[in-house]
């Protein structure tokens, strides 16, 4: 396995530097940085050349995140907002292989956070996003980019709750690069069980995120980390495991994430990067086993 940290655990809006980031992950011992897709396709040739050599200066493979919004939903009824959707994933695709991006995940079959004042259709919505993610499935395939489905909880999206819709939905858009994602935080809320969860879903598990019950750095609360570094094992999963804490309210992200108070109390930067580094070393050593 390799291990990872969302950028956005230093940040409040969805977009950001990303070079300094790469250097810090580094030193605090990851091996992945999680980059926000939002900005990428508008990214110039030079700063792709300079992100995708600061990478391979440190080491660092980066994979990407992306909620997508209103406007690039794939699974969309509204035949104009998919196909402004397919262009924008297009040109995210392109910059993806060129910066030697392997996987994305999110809610890629829907848009994030879902507007829930608004009527949904869980069987209709359903059957447009097998249908547009099948597309994106076929614009990522040229740059071997694989889509992360993430299944995410009841509270914010009404397709994907639990692991067995995740495998469901997966199995019917039946696609190569197209892998369960499953996230720690999310199945903290719906699962039943952990371990069978991550079981269930085996070799489809193309993506994996952590992070507490609070989405502090793992280590800082109750999640059952023994238990799910057991069910890793069991299915050999050799992929990513990214981190994706939040602790900062204000901006975007605070709204987006609901962070409406400070989670880590006056901490410093310094504190942070002592939690982040603190944390990747106990996942390695609960998941290694």
């Amino acid at each position: 396995m390799k291990y990872g940290i969302y950028y956005a655990y230093w940040e409040t809006e969805w977009e950001a530097n990303y070079a300094p980031y790469v250097e810090k992950v580094a030193k605090l011992g990851f091996d992945i940085l999680e980059v926000g897709a939002k900005p990428l396709p508008d990214y110039t040739k030079e700063q792709i050349r300079e992100l995708r050599q600061c990478a391979a200066d440190h080491g660092i493979t980066l994979t990407a995140g992306y909620g997508p919004s209103y406007d690039h939903n794939m699974g969309s009824g509204d035949p104009a907002i998919r196909a402004n959707a397919t262009e924008w994933f297009k040109r995210l695709f392109d910059v993806m292989g060129q910066l030697e991006i392997p996987v994305i995940g999110g809610a890629l079959y829907s848009y994030w956070p879902i507007d829930f004042t608004k009527p949904v259709y869980k069987e209709e919505d359903w059957k447009h996003s097998v249908e547009g993610v099948q597309i994106l499935s076929e614009l990522a395939k040229p740059y071997g980019i694989n889509l992360g489905m993430e299944v995410l909880n009841r509270f914010e999206n009404h397709i994907l709750n639990t692991a067995e819709e995740g495998i469901r939905f997966v199995k019917e858009v039946d696609r190569e690069n197209v892998k369960v994602m499953l996230d720690t935080f999310h199945m903290n809320i719906e699962e039943t069980s952990m371990a069978a969860a991550i079981l269930s879903a085996g070799s489809l598990l193309g993506h994996f995120h952590t992070g507490e019950c609070n989405r502090m750095v793992p280590g800082q609360g109750r999640m059952p980390w023994r238990e799910i570094g057991e069910a890793l094992r069991d299915i050999h999963y050799d992929g990513f495991v990214v981190m994706e804490p939040f602790v900062h309210p204000g901006g975007q992200i605070g709204k987006d994430i609901h962070i409406w108070r400070d989670i880590k109390p006056n901490a410093s930067m310094e504190q942070l990067d002592t939690d982040a580094r603190n944390s990747v070393q106990f996942e390695r050593y609960m998941f290694e086993g």
